[in-house]
């Protein structure tokens, strides 16, 4: 039950105070056309507060959870393909997490110190979805602390011996922590750590008299159907009092209120038939906007898809409601930028979608193009359309900085192989395992450089092993597949009779069976001595190869055959 707990709250992957809302509430008798509008406005605004409670009644409110409010528990095993929970699952940390209810009094976490060489975090998520702080090796460093959460309304001090204080937009916060693993040998040392992951009342940890305790939670269920319906007012109104809006926006209120919002004693079932119509037609508006804004959240470059600015703090996302309830669609509690950043690779270098059963695959990294990860980064292949790991025969769900025995060249640059079959005992170290199938990649980076956030970061296009973007230096790396890629080539080029250099290339491998329009024949390329082919790409200078003309890519092309 507790891994439930912490696994839903990653997938990522709310009375006893009057509501901060206009007082003159509305009845929800708007005309109908106008009601559709508001409608749609408010719930685009509330859908994260929905996300939110749906994931806090799972988790801490329903009877079913057995996991209390202001408690922390942890995640002790690394998630592999046997778990489908959620899409996109990490296998880099294990999760800590907890519910906090704010109401009484504010509570204090306490870390341990952390090593140095280990990455670490909480992140602070308010009902709003705002990450409103942050405690780890990047924001607090890795010495041992005391962090003070408040809610919205607590006007106390601060004991001297806090090291920060961090103040919510509502009353109930979800801390979510993450610790790095490195390897499945260092679970223990994970766990270890964890315990010393402790949240402690206010009262308590200063030595005063506790407060009186917050009355008992009546919140109905989270049913999607009537989140997704005129029903989601009777959801807001019942958790409004929980949340203090920025003031800023109190005209969006005072437009909500004409639908009922702010209004504790209605209940949607009693709007008058046409309104009730009207509510349904703007939520089912604001969804579409939803989705349709979720799939604009950020831009593709090489293939990745770039997503910067979708989850931050309250201030950086104050005006932007739609970016805020796509951010909650696309991954409910993402991270900020400048905690994580995940690029995901959906289609390879000439733009087609990534499939196993297809074509193995290249990712190559220049020393200078490197993740610029302050902490580590890592590549996790998921199989379509599920989203989960899958089985592989080296028990490998990611590859990355932290993997051991990873092989960098001798200038510094990486390669990565990702196939479905080994690319050989002497290149397993840099084999991340793909699906034989449809995958996507999700490259993680933890504690990202700065200067790699603007301008953002773009990693290098996944290429298909046919045309690897790099030279014929590395022999070793051809020597069993060079004829087939020539052939390759060959078959996508047009060569002119007319043209000198277009003959030599054709009368250089004639001797070795490559010409055009022919099928690759592996008999006849096993009796062709290694020195003879390589020889002949010697001889063929970059000028003659580059001259080629056709559909094909010269510039790829003379990269891949010439020394």
């Amino acid at each position: 039950m507790v891994s439930a707990f912490l696994i839903t709250a990653v997938g990522l992957l709310a009375g006893c105070v009057t509501p901060d809302v206009p007082p003159d509430a509305g009845t929800g008798d708007a005309p109908a056309d106008s009601a559709t509008a508001i409608a749609e406005e408010a719930y685009i605004y509330t859908f994260p507060i929905l996300e939110s409670y749906k994931m806090m009644f799972a988790q801490a409110v329903s009877d079913d959870t057995g996991v209390p409010f202001n408690a922390v528990v942890h995640n002790t095993s690394l998630l592999g393909p046997d778990y489908t929970l959620i899409v996109r699952p990490n296998n880099d940390t294990l999760y800590s997490a907890a519910w906090l209810d704010l109401r009484a009094e504010p509570m204090v976490l306490a870390v341990r110190a952390v090593p140095p060489e280990r990455y670490y975090s909480f992140q602070m998520i308010d009902l709003l979805t705002h990450n409103f702080g942050y405690v780890g090796s990047r924001a607090t460093g890795t010495e041992a602390g005391h962090y003070l959460i408040a809610g919205p309304r607590w006007q106390g001090r601060s004991p001297d011996d806090i090291d920060g204080v961090f103040r919510a937009m509502s009353d109930f916060v979800l801390a979510l922590g993450r610790t790095e693993v490195f390897g499945a040998g260092d679970i223990a040392n994970v766990a270890a750590i964890q315990q010393g992951y402790a949240l402690t009342p206010l009262s308590e940890f200063a030595g005063t008299t506790a407060p009186a305790a917050a009355p008992a939670l009546q919140l109905d269920p989270y049913d999607p159907s009537v989140a997704r319906s005129a029903g989601f007012v009777d959801y807001v109104n019942a958790l409004l009092p929980y949340i203090q809006p920025d003031p800023s926006e109190s005209v969006l209120w005072d437009r909500f209120a004409a639908i009922g919002i702010g209004d504790a004693n209605l209940q949607a079932d009693t709007f008058l038939p046409d309104t009730l119509a009207a509510i349904d037609a703007g939520v089912a508006a604001a969804l579409r906007a939803i989705e349709a804004e979720s799939g604009e959240l950020g831009r593709e470059e090489n293939g990745w898809d770039l997503t910067a600015d979708a989850f931050g703090t309250p201030e950086a996302m104050l005006g932007r409601p739609l970016t805020r309830a796509a951010a909650a669609y696309f991954g409910l509690f993402g991270n900020t930028l400048e905690e994580a950043y995940y690029p995901t690779g959906t289609v390879d270098g000439d733009g087609e979608l990534l499939d196993g059963s297809r074509h193995d695959y290249v990712l190559h990294f220049e020393a200078a193009d490197l993740p610029p990860a302050n902490a580590f980064w890592s590549l996790s292949m998921y199989r379509l359309p599920e989203m989960w790991f899958m089985h592989n025969p080296i028990d490998r769900y990611r590859i990355g900085n932290r993997t051991e025995g990873l092989r960098y060249g001798d200038d510094g640059s990486l390669r990565v192989y990702i196939q479905r079959e080994s690319p050989g005992a002497d290149r397993e170290s840099n084999w991340l395992p793909a699906e034989d199938g449809p995958f996507d990649v999700t490259l993680r980076i933890y504690w990202p450089d700065p200067e790699a956030l603007d301008p953002l970061y773009v990693p290098p296009p996944i290429m298909k092993a046919e045309f690897p973007p790099f030279g014929l230096t590395d022999f070793d790396v051809f020597e069993d597949n060079l004829l087939e890629v020539m052939q390759f080539v060959f078959n996508h080029t047009t060569f002119d009779a007319n043209d000198d250099n277009d003959q030599a290339v054709l009368a250089a491998y004639s001797p070795l069976g490559v010409e055009p329009g022919k099928a690759f024949d592996p008999e006849t390329a096993a009796q062709i001595d290694g020195q003879q082919f390589r020889g002949v790409a010697q001889a063929v200078t970059q000028e003659e190869l580059a001259k080629l003309s056709g559909p094909g890519s010269m510039e790829q092309t003379t990269q891949i055959f010439l020394p």
